[in-house]
């Protein structure tokens, strides 16, 4: 077994301050009095306040949820049919294309997504705006979906969905009585990866969007831009506190689920 060195050690440490430190800072400032983030001024929530306030904001905010939910649901749905396509099909005519266009936004840069897409919707005509963005959003987030269910699929026990279909069932219903709820985990997961990418995504969305669908991180990089404020301190702590308390839940669901297979 090998020992827990001094030099590991250190670099776990470093490490960890270099991740974390800086969102402290932000966290700490969120509660700064002051309207210069870099200068003390005292404890206060009243920065939370004004950006409840802050009507472009919140709808900035809820745009960017209304986008990654729709994005995430028809990317949950159509990665999962890729997969399906991928793993189950075995080779056929255009395998190799139809895997390389599934998997190119993996490793295609942002930008040129982002201006395919616009060229794409210049093209057809299609005016900017949400259906716009959740359009391009589904087209990089499908991927990753497919990964990841594909990975689930490829160790799936297919001898349960023959023996549904022994039992009379059509591949179908094998499908959703059987396959579905046992890759059910990875389809969750890929929605929530592709939720998660929604969110955080600036570059596609800024060359997809258009009047009333600015996305929240467009809005930030736009504030941001002329100074940080403390407001978008207050915001990042929100997005941070959400964030923490999805990962603590799932922690805790998934300890739950182990103990019960266990």
């Amino acid at each position: 077994m090998r020992r827990f060195s001094w030099f590991n050690a250190t670099s776990l440490t470093f490490g960890f301050v270099f991740l974390y430190v800086p969102i402290l800072l932000l966290i700490i400032y969120s509660f700064n009095d002051s309207k210069l983030v870099t200068v003390w001024g005292g404890f206060s929530t009243k920065w939370y306040g004004e950006l409840m306030q802050n009507d472009a904001m919140l709808s900035a905010a809820w745009v960017t949820l209304q986008v990654a939910f729709f994005s995430a649901t028809i990317a949950a749905v159509l990665g999962t049919m890729a997969a399906m396509v991928l793993v189950r099909s075995g080779r056929f005519k255009g395998r190799t294309l139809f895997s390389g266009m599934v998997y190119a936004p993996l490793v295609m840069p942002e930008v040129i997504t982002g201006l395919s897409l616009l060229l794409l919707f210049i093209s057809l005509d299609i005016g900017r705006g949400m259906f716009t963005v959740i359009l391009a959003h589904t087209t990089f987030a499908m991927c990753y979906v497919a990964v990841v269910v594909s990975s689930r699929l490829v160790t799936f026990d297919r001898s349960l969905e023959e023996a549904a279909l022994d039992l009379g069932a059509s591949p179908l219903d094998a499908f959703f009585s059987v396959t579905l709820p046992i890759i059910a985990p990875a389809v969750i997961a890929g929605w929530l990866l592709a939720f998660t990418l929604s969110l955080d995504d600036l570059v596609i969305a800024s060359f997809n969007t258009g009047p009333g669908a600015t996305t929240l991180p467009i809005k930030i990089y736009s504030a941001v831009r002329l100074g940080v404020s403390p407001e978008i301190n207050a915001l990042s702590t929100i997005l941070i506190a959400i964030v923490s308390v999805g990962v603590i839940v799932a922690s805790l669901m998934d300890k739950r689920m182990a103990k019960t297979r266990g």
